[in-house]
């Protein structure tokens, strides 16, 4: 019964969310765009800043059936013609949350809803935005990159659901403008419910947006009655996304779980934007895990459970540098990082055995080379809301040394990654190739080998529902791992919906194949997509071929449902074929739980880092 007190809290306000008109963004490939857009074109017009904001976001985009023009329009700075200008005021316009849309700020939610929004969130004040939200001021001359990177930042952040931001010219003659910000935050409250039994559950509150502040305050509790290891657990989390102006986030973390203890503190800062010229971050913290493993001891297979603990502290600290060379939007990347590992808890490490268990203190220096740009698209891994896919590339080599208490150690790392829409509108790719190890002597040791491939088509409209296709291809190879440390192609590092500790070893091949239908249709106010996926994986431990080993698969459908406007994660109901996966007892497998909405690779440069064998996704 995971994830269902959520559902039921929010059933009431989806109702009220589900008699308003979808994103309009969602439906511009739709042949009725021409009437869509005429009629929204004179609600806006209504009002004066309707008006501009319409002449703003649909211009020469949504009302032509050319896909040629929809991208290139999408992929203009609308700020350019702005350039130079000196900004005379920044006015804030907040919509409600479960009110109207910054595609058409005239539309008006429900009286109930309405009542919800006021009485139940608090909007993020406006002091907030206009202090740690915003790159510009009043008196500024307007920066086209700038204003774009700002609008893709409000909407990057979690606790707004939608951004425009609009330059008011009332007299192009002149050398003055006016700027208005136009943002939806999204409902802050989120529950974390599963019931079992009064012997078995969970309970958590989060709010995102506290006070209107904008800082976020997890808060839940475990009571497992029966468990051998920790009956009760808890864990409390808070985050200030930014603190003053400085674009530094700020968190502290108080853990006990039965997998997890963990007090920490961290400050950071990555690359925001392309003009960001200084990141960096502190973290601190004690950790202490329970680890699952299997091991073949003596040809026998056994289940090896163990408590790693440690203190770790981590610093690090990069500068961009403008290049005079290629768009203005490349950047040169210098950055150094310290990190250090003391384990008070651990299995027995040796100068040949559980490296990855070392006492350890390692200083690593990168240099890198990036390009960023972005695009707005919709209905990738989002609902609606305007996603912005990172388009650009970057090269970054690493080295460093690292202090064990078994000697010393050199490192070495190269990264590269691209992305781009391909020619004529067949769609995205996205390469990936990470390659990093330590030395010994001449000899390669714990290494790793990582190539990623990513697409997805173009929308495509399917009756009165749109599709799009995605294929992932992933390749990783370990060079010299310990047999505690190995790879595994269960769940998102393979296939789907098992989880199966017989699929390990230190290299592995997977490819997945997703086919998702969004539909038009909502359910008491949440987006529904269907969805099929195919996935296929080849593992082996060391010593073993790759391609001699079984191919192991899975094939299954299931339902996606999300309400953009709120906090809590998507909504999955998944049913599974796995025909030859070891160590379960069906071959179907049903599954309804939550997932947090995936978000596409950026081309930011940020820590020099040792590259772990899983790969964060």
């Amino acid at each position: 019964m995971k994830f269902a007190l959520v559902l039921l809290l929010f059933v009431t306000v989806g109702v009220y969310a589900q008699n308003t008109p979808p994103n309009d963004l969602e439906n511009y490939r739709s042949e009725k765009d021409s009437v869509i857009y005429s009629r929204l074109k004179t609600r806006m017009n209504k009002s004066k800043m309707g008006g501009k904001l319409y002449g703003f976001v649909f211009r020469d985009v949504y009302n032509s059936n050319s896909k040629k023009v929809e991208l290139n329009g999408l992929e203009t700075n609308p700020f350019q013609v702005y350039e130079g200008k000196i900004i005379t005021s920044v006015r804030i316009q907040q919509l409600e949350v479960l009110g109207g849309s910054v595609n058409d700020t005239t539309r008006k939610g429900s009286r109930i809803g309405e009542f919800l929004s006021k009485t139940l969130h608090t909007n993020t004040q406006e002091k907030v935005i206009r202090n740690s939200f915003l790159l510009f001021k009043e008196g500024d001359a307007v920066n086209p990159q700038r204003l774009k990177d700002n609008e893709r930042l409000l909407r990057a952040n979690p606790i707004i659901h939608d951004a425009r931001i609009l330059v008011l010219d009332s007299n192009p003659a002149d050398n003055f403008v006016d700027i208005v910000v136009v943002v939806q935050d999204v409902w802050s409250l989120n529950i974390v419910a599963g019931f079992s039994s009064f012997n078995d559950f969970q309970l958590g509150i989060e709010e995102k947006n506290s006070r209107g502040m904008g800082n976020s305050f997890l808060n839940k509790v475990t009571w497992k009655k029966n468990d051998p290891y920790k009956s009760f657990g808890f864990r409390s989390i808070y985050t200030i996304p930014y603190i003053g102006n400085s674009f530094i986030t700020g968190q502290v973390s108080v853990i006990s779980e039965k997998d997890l203890t963990e007090f920490s503190g961290s400050l950071s800062r990555p690359f925001l934007t392309v003009e960001t010229k200084n990141a960096g971050a502190f973290e601190v913290g004690y950790f202490k895990e329970r680890e699952y493993k299997k091991l073949k001891i003596n040809n026998i297979e056994k289940d090896y459970i163990y408590q790693v603990g440690y203190f770790y502290s981590d610093i690090w600290y990069g500068r961009a540098f403008k290049t005079n060379f290629g768009s203005k939007n490349q950047r040169l990347i210098l950055a150094a990082r310290r990190s250090s590992y003391n384990f008070m808890t651990r299995p027995d490490v040796s100068a040949d055995s559980n490296k990855i268990y070392w006492d350890r203190k390692t200083v690593l220096g990168s240099i890198g080379y990036s390009t960023r740009n972005y695009r707005r698209d919709i209905l990738i891994y989002g609902f609606g809301r305007t996603e912005d896919v990172p388009i650009g590339d970057l090269v970054s080599v690493t080295y460093g040394r690292e202090q064990t208490e078994f000697g010393s150690r050199n490192y070495g790392g190269i990264q590269f990654a691209k992305g781009l829409y391909l020619p004529k509108y067949k769609g995205y790719v996205y390469s990936l190739v990470n390659f990093g190890t330590y030395f010994n002597g001449k000899k390669a040791d714990q290494g790793t080998l990582n190539i990623q491939q990513s697409y997805f088509t173009p929308l495509t409209k399917l009756g009165k529902a749109q599709t799009r296709h995605f294929v992932d291809l992933g390749f990783t190879y370990g060079i010299n791992r310990d047999d505690l440390d190995y790879l595994n192609i269960s769940g998102k590092e393979g296939i789907l919906g098992v989880n199966s500790s017989g699929l390990r070893g230190d290299k592995r091949l997977t490819l997945g194949i997703e086919s998702v239908l969004f539909s038009r249709r909502s359910l008491v106010g949440f987006r529904i997509a269907y969805f099929t996926f195919a996935n296929f994986g080849l593992v082996s431990l060391k010593g073993q071929s790759l391609f001699s080993s079984k191919l192991y698969n899975g094939f299954g459908l299931g339902m996606r449902i999300r309400n953009e406007n709120l906090t809590i994660n998507t909504f999955q109901v998944r049913i599974g074929f796995y025909p030859n996966i070891p160590d379960i007892s069906s071959p179907w497998r049903f599954a309804f739980d939550g997932i947090r909405p995936y978000r596409l690779r950026d081309f930011d440069i940020s820590a020099p880092t040792i590259i772990p064998l899983e790969q964060q996704q």
